[in-house]
């Protein structure tokens, strides 16, 4: 299961991490979020990933997959496999 999250301010950020620290992917789409507060979506969740050792795609402009530690390894060895 992938969580998709489209977060209207930044103090929906929360979402993300929990989602994120519970082992689910999460698509971060921060279209509906101006510049400035994107930016500090995607600060936190580099953080995020960075710290709990998972890994952080850019899908387009303002959408984000954040994968959890082992989830990253999953799916290059998929994807490795064809």
């Amino acid at each position: 299961m992938i969580k998709t999250l489209c977060p209207r301010d930044y103090s929906e950020a929360i979402y993300v991490g929990h989602f994120f620290r519970t082992g689910t992917p999460v698509v971060m789409d921060l279209t509906k979020l101006p510049d400035s507060e994107a930016k500090q979506f995607v600060d936190f969740a580099a953080g995020l990933v960075f710290g709990r050792g998972g890994n952080m795609d850019r899908l387009s402009p303002k959408v984000f997959l954040l994968m959890p530690r082992g989830m990253a390894e999953r799916s290059s060895a998929a994807h490795e496999a064809h």
